[in-house]
């Protein structure tokens, strides 16, 4: 029987995804293994992997086009067989079981789930629906920045159909599908849902008026489920689980989410894995049979920051001008979670200033050693990430019933991007030299800079450190990146007189401002950990024993 694959959740926040580009076209042969389609989430681009073997029957999300998750991205079957039933969202196949995959390679890491179809007509032969995708586990909608086509244009496999912004990234949208772009369903500059209905592509001069009025994404639900010996409850996973991609030193890695997963929690860098899979893809057996002693050393990438320059508007003198800007996904979701933090978790702010003397020379002594640079904020990274042992109820959660304390320490750092701001974590932070965390902290800001991290590099953070020293900025105050209960803000270092052994001198200092979630960390509670961070800057040696 037919198969039904929609739109997979690739992480915790993702509500939507664009189908970038889809790599198989309808009528195609499609083995278990095989790349379907390039997945675009608000965090990066990921592949998308077939688990099922058969003919690629009906692609539900065109690419460039976004849905919700859940939504129908296509159905897998046998040559000609009738899935106008599925389509329809009828009661012809209420149930529909995935294909039987080859003996010969297992699928350990597969859970089907139920998914939802939209209820449509029946395609014409060779119409293809294409639908926006889920991009990201936060992206519950996604805007169409631009269409590089028109209406009666040719459309390519492999063109650029559009461009579309999640609340992380403007991201390409590849066509999968040869054809004429037949309508489009979401104009330029509008938003709309994960799962709607972004363009329709096929054969010159059909008449798609009637499937483009009466799509209707998450119309029915049908579960779709893997034969006895291939299911795996204890795995939960999205339907037909992609391949995701990590960028690590600028590099693609091949990735299930199962393996993802594995190496994150045993600390694992994907890029010393060799993979077994198809095209070198890493999978579960390849994480879990790794060992360190047979890594290959990774050479350091340089990074490079560039510099926007906004186009200088002239007003001319004695008119009143505006200028509206249209806002972004990231903008939207920032806006969102902020207001939500600000307003839901009562906030307050302690400010404690640190002599940064001892600091600086210990900083000027460690940089000397070949290949190392370490800047200040990874020596408050370092001191922040043994602070909080120290201090475990700051490294908490706030729940209803409950409070979660962190006894693992993993530092989210801001980094600001053209459009707004995003926050790679380092895992395990209080286990990292300060060399470690300056290459880390480097090679994460480069790729979020050129939108090239993945997801799951931006998830699991249980504390924050936001730095403006580098703009001049001495004290500022920053909302609190949730579920963290505290953020701390970084100002830059001042030359100033000071008071030392009741002499007058000439001193650096640096001012640190750490918010609070009054539920979880009380008043005296926080200014300890400050003392405690204070300590460990000033005497940098002692973070080192």
């Amino acid at each position: 029987m037919a198969t039904i694959i929609t739109m997979p959740r690739l992480s915790d926040t993702m509500t939507e995804g664009t189908v970038a580009t889809w790599l198989k076209n309808v009528g195609d042969k499609v083995s278990e293994g095989d790349i379907l389609a390039e997945i675009e989430t608000d965090k990066a681009t990921m592949e998308f992997e077939s688990f099922n073997e058969g003919i690629l029957l009906h692609i539900g999300i065109p690419a460039g086009e976004t849905a919700p998750v859940d939504s129908l991205l296509a159905i897998i079957g046998k040559e000609g067989e009738d899935i106008s039933a599925l389509l329809a969202g009828g009661t012809a196949a209420p149930a529909v079981e995935a294909a039987p995959v080859a003996e010969a390679t297992p699928v350990s890491e597969e859970v089907k789930t139920e998914v939802a179809t939209p209820a449509t007509t029946s395609l014409p032969k060779g119409v293809v629906v294409v639908t926006m995708p889920r991009l990201s586990d936060t992206m519950t909608e996604g805007t169409v920045a631009t269409w590089l086509k028109k209406v009666g244009d040719v459309v390519a496999e492999g063109d650029i159909l559009a461009e579309i912004e999640t609340d992380k990234a403007t991201m390409e949208f590849e066509s999968f599908n040869a054809g004429t772009l037949l309508h489009i369903g979401i104009e330029e500059g509008s938003t709309a849902a994960v799962d709607s209905l972004l363009a329709i592509i096929g054969p010159a001069g059909t008449d798609v008026s009637s499937l483009a009025g009466n799509y209707t994404p998450g119309a029915a639900a049908v579960t779709a489920e893997t034969p006895a010996a291939e299911k795996t409850p204890e795995v939960e996973a999205p339907a037909a689980a992609p391949v995701a991609q990590e960028a690590v030193a600028g590099q693609r890695i091949l990735a299930s989410p199962l393996a993802k997963k594995i190496a994150s929690d045993k600390g694992i860098q994907l890029n010393q894995v060799k993979g077994s899979g198809e095209n070198g893809r890493i999978v579960k057996s390849d994480v879990e049979n790794f060992s360190p002693a047979a890594a290959t050393p990774v050479a350091p990438v340089a990074t490079t920051v560039e510099t926007v320059t906004t186009p200088k508007v002239v007003v001319p003198a004695g008119e009143v001008m505006t200028e509206e800007i249209k806002n972004s996904q990231m903008r939207k979701i920032i806006a969102k979670r902020l207001a939500e933090s600000l307003f839901t978790a009562p906030h307050y702010n302690l400010v404690i200033e640190v002599s940064m003397d001892d600091a600086m020379a210990s900083r000027a002594v460690i940089n000397t050693v070949p290949d190392t640079k370490v800047s200040f904020n990874d020596m408050v990274i370092k001191a922040c990430a043994l602070a909080l042992k120290k201090h475990p109820k700051i490294n908490s959660q706030w729940k209803e019933d409950a409070i979660t304390i962190n006894h693992h320490v993993n530092i989210g750092v801001a980094v600001a991007v053209e459009d707004g701001l995003v926050v790679p974590v380092l895992k395990f932070t209080d286990a990292m030299s300060l060399s470690q965390i300056g290459a880390s902290v480097r090679d994460l800001a480069g790729r979020a800079k050129n939108k090239k991290l993945g997801p799951q590099e931006m998830e699991g953070s249980t504390f924050t450190v936001s730095n403006l020293g580098m703009f001049g900025i001495t004290e500022f105050n920053s909302i609190i990146n949730q579920p963290n209960s505290a953020i701390l803000s970084v100002g830059a270092i001042v030359e100033k007189p000071v008071v030392k052994n009741g002499q007058i001198v000439v001193g650096n200092t640096m001012m640190l401002s750490l918010a609070c979630d009054h539920r979880t960390i009380d008043g005296a509670t926080g200014a300890q950990f400050l003392q405690t961070l204070k300590q460990f800057i000033e005497s940098p040696v002692t973070m080192l024993a």
